[in-house]
């Protein structure tokens, strides 16, 4: 079973995450990047999610609402670069915590028979920021999103 691993050291302002799956690079990268795909994985168990806005291309933009009974949040970004099967790196931002934008970066790495490492970084303005998502139950809902993904990608 692959785990999900991830790191808020003290006194940082950063989150590391890296989770291996059991798939080729380029299954994992388009999971990543396709409007079609990333609903059917982004996100806790439970909600929905509305794509608004979803162009993985540098220069382009994203925006998407998840939903449950409680209410509606939305996320917003800007893709800054990708490089096909490789990078991603985008800025990040909760609509309900506005001026707070992290800056992500993933890197897709080839494992080889046909398994593929994710490493992904969130750098924050500042420690409290970084805080701030971490109390938010970022980490219940990043570990909730890779094992959905793994269930995408079995598919």
């Amino acid at each position: 079973m692959n785990e999900t691993t991830i790191t808020a050291r003290p006194g940082t302002p950063f989150i590391e995450v890296v989770r291996e799956f059991d798939a080729p690079r380029g299954r994992v990268f388009r999971a990543w990047t396709d409007p079609e795909i990333v609903p059917q994985w982004l996100g806790p168990r439970g909600m929905t999610m509305k794509v608004v806005e979803f162009t993985a291309t540098p220069g382009g933009g994203y925006r998407y609402i998840h939903a449950d009974d409680t209410g509606e949040y939305a996320f917003r970004g800007v893709f800054h670069n990708v490089v096909q099967d490789e990078l991603i790196i985008q800025t990040f931002e909760y609509e309900g915590a506005p001026n707070d934008v992290c800056l992500e970066t993933m890197t897709f790495e080839d494992l080889g028979d046909g398994r593929t490492r994710v490493h992904g970084r969130s750098v924050y303005s500042t420690v409290e920021a970084r805080d701030a998502m971490v109390a938010s139950g970022m980490e219940h809902g990043m570990r909730e999103s890779m094992e959905r993904l793994d269930e995408v990608l079995a598919r």
